[in-house]
């Protein structure tokens, strides 16, 4: 590993701290920098290239919402990257793309949710994100991955990848196949919503898992957003959507076994009461009667997503075993339906928290 000459291009000393990897992302590489002598920790990751092919995107992105927030609220905590001691966003060596952070003291990480309260304060700080940067101009942000969530595409992708496939493979993958197929119009409601006249664009994370909040040690209280890699233009329904798809169910994307595949209703309540208690005097009246397409938007395309992988011979997800992506498309595809079963008490909570 190279840190020893990454901490020096921000001015560290490399002797001084103690590097080992930490959390559990699985796109970037991620380390603490402890202090051996009791001063400031850091975070240090190289960035993946191969996902984030524009490195410099993310960069600008996150420098014009750090500027912004720093003139309109002051106070809040957002973790931007300390530049390097030419004043550079992030250090290159030998071809690779490396950033540091502060570490913020007394704060976890969640890889899930295991409580309502966990849920509603992880919700609450992406949903005070999109508060403060309401105001924000967006003329200059770009994606930092083109077309992450359009629907449209990944809809497209599965068409191809279904046209493609072996006989076999669309034989073990009828049953899902057919049920997304049949879902078409989860699509048709996206090209809509995100047509003229349709939801605003708003700076959204784009990767609302409780692990990319940090939460106050012993109390769970919310204390800021972090991984900021997808920080870029998009519409409610992803942040809000993936919070859905990822809090409700006590069971993860990996469970083969879909009978435990349930929706917790008072995770969905904490959530959404989160969410709501940042943004509800924020959001048009259109982007209020589509906080439940949310979710099935968000559930709909991961399990295209991995659907289409599947098909296409599992060339994008790691797979530990055969047929794994098939599992993971039937856990998501059992989610949405089982989202959709309890539409009517989700929507009286959504009700309730508006």
């Amino acid at each position: 590993m190279k840190y020893k000459s990454v901490l020096a291009a921000f001015g560290l000393v490399p002797g001084e701290f103690d590097v080992q990897p930490y959390g559990t992302g699985h796109i970037n590489k991620t380390y603490r920098a402890r202090s051996l002598a009791g001063g400031e920790d850091y975070i240090l990751q190289r960035i993946n290239t191969n996902v984030f092919k524009r490195p410099e995107v993310i960069a600008q992105n996150v420098r014009l919402t750090s500027e912004y927030l720093a003139k309109a609220h002051p106070d809040y905590l957002f973790a931007a990257p300390i530049p390097t001691t030419n004043g550079e966003p992030m250090s290159v060596e030998d071809g690779e793309v490396w950033r540091l952070t502060p570490f913020v003291a007394g704060t976890v990480t969640l890889d899930k949710a295991d409580s309502p309260k966990q849920a509603y304060e992880a919700a609450r700080q992406f949903g005070r994100l999109t508060r403060l940067t309401a105001g924000m101009q967006l003329s200059a942000f770009e994606p930092t991955i083109p077309d992450f969530h359009n629907l449209s595409l990944r809809f497209a992708q599965l068409e191809a990848a279904i046209a493609g496939a072996s006989d076999e493979r669309k034989m073990r993958a009828g049953d899902v196949m057919d049920g997304l197929l049949a879902a078409r119009e989860i699509v048709d409601r996206f090209e809509a919503l995100a047509g003229q006249g349709g939801l605003p664009d708003r700076l959204m994370h784009h990767d609302t898992k409780i692990s990319n909040v940090l939460l106050r040690e012993g109390s769970f209280e919310g204390v800021c957003v972090v991984d900021l890699d997808t920080l870029m233009p998009g519409k409610v329904i992803s942040d809000l959507g993936d919070m859905v798809r990822t809090y409700v169910c006590p069971a993860s994307e990996e469970e083969a076994d879909v009978t435990r595949v349930v929706i917790r209703d008072e995770y969905f309540a904490a959530l959404m009461d989160g969410y709501l208690s940042e943004t509800r005097a924020a959001l048009t009246a259109l982007e209020r009667e589509e906080l439940f397409y949310a979710g099935e938007f968000m559930v709909y395309m991961q399990a295209v997503r991995f659907l289409a992988d599947y098909l296409n011979g599992d060339v994008y997800y790691p797979v530990k075993y055969d047929g794994h992506n098939l599992d993971r498309a039937r856990n998501q595809w059992t989610l949405l339906m089982r989202l959709r079963e309890k539409e009517q008490p989700l929507q009286k909570i959504i009700r309730e928290c508006l």
